[in-house]
């Protein structure tokens, strides 16, 4: 099967309209299981949903050896993205973020083996770092294409003025930036930013942590180390105030006869054409679910309406706790 393409910047990478984020396969969402992992990429593959998104943090580490076991028979199928800066131990402790020269070449070095490919497609930083300057990473970064081992380069989280220098250095052809009906901070500055670059967005939580999905009633249908329950949103008052809002959308989404999972994705994709978000999933049939968003068409009064439901700022909370919050926007 192939679903629609779209090309993120302008130096030639072209992608399927919908991605696939692996990071909950691994970790933060609660408990996983691999073989429904790997058989939920393989599913992606075969619906035509060929941009896999992962990052060396995730796991952390495994989720880029599952992603690269999944992926070892149909390399030639897939566009890779992977990610660098967030520094963790072997035990998972979080140590920083790192955006030095040689921080990149053993990161992406790293990568490679476990994801046990030749080149990555597109190669981010995760976060930026604020004590090395952007063009010394992006420098790096640039090198790594010139070796042939990345071919296109992306930034995630970085400030307008942080994207412009590092474009300077060498083309970015991605952004990745949290990005839904609950968290629309992207289009005072991001958006016309990159879009007078030439850069393509990378929406990552297109359904807000799965809560647009409509499918978390209570905190007690996480699971008990589920990082959401740490989160702003998904805790006290603002756990109702959120569920509230996605009642609204439920009633639109029966009306148009989809999900509010499709309801959502189907208003991103009406963004822009420059515009693939990456759902995450570890099951098939919610994979399948995303995908025939694809297929629902957002009229002008839909546009006014959801605007309506979900203006800006509506969501009650913020995105990440406030050390996380820190990393944001760099």
């Amino acid at each position: 099967m192939q679903i629609a393409t779209r090309k993120l910047g302008s130096q030639g990478l072209q992608v399927s309209a919908l991605g696939l984020g692996c990071m909950g396969m691994s970790e933060f969402y609660g408990r996983g299981d691999e073989t429904e992992a790997v058989a939920t990429i393989h599913r992606a593959l075969d619906l035509g949903v060929t941009f896999l998104d992962t990052a060396d943090m995730y796991g952390p580490f495994t989720n880029e050896v599952l992603v690269g076991k999944a992926i070892a028979e149909r390399r030639e199928e897939v566009v890779l993205a992977t990610k660098f800066a967030n520094v963790r131990g072997e035990n998972g402790e979080f140590l920083g973020i790192r955006g030095d020269a040689d921080y990149v070449r053993q990161s992406c070095d790293a990568s490679l083996k476990r994801l046990g490919v030749d080149y990555i497609d597109l190669y981010y930083q995760h976060r930026v770092d604020p004590n090395t300057p952007i063009e010394e990473t992006v420098g790096a970064m640039a090198e790594l294409v010139k070796a042939g081992k990345v071919r296109y380069l992306g930034l995630s989280e970085a400030a307008p003025e942080t994207i412009r220098r590092a474009h300077a250095v060498y083309p970015i052809s991605a952004l990745q930036t949290e990005y839904s009906l609950w968290s629309r901070d992207p289009e005072d500055e991001i958006l016309p930013t990159i879009r007078e670059l030439g850069i393509g967005f990378v929406p990552y939580s297109p359904l807000g942590r799965g809560f647009l999905t409509g499918q978390i009633r209570r905190i007690e249908d996480l699971d008990e180390d589920d990082y959401r329950r740490t989160g702003p949103r998904f805790q006290g008052e603002n756990f109702q105030k959120n569920l509230d809002l996605v009642f609204e959308v439920e009633a639109m989404a029966r009306e148009k006869g989809c999900t509010p999972a499709q309801l959502a994705l189907a208003w991103l994709l009406a963004q822009g054409q420059d515009i693939v978000p990456i759902p995450g999933t570890r099951k098939r049939t919610r994979l399948e679910e995303n995908v025939k968003a694809m297929d629902v068409r957002i009229t002008t009064d839909d546009r006014s309406r959801i605007d309506s439901i979900f203006p800006p700022e509506a969501a009650a909370g913020t995105r990440y706790a406030a050390p996380q919050m820190q990393a944001l926007n760099g």
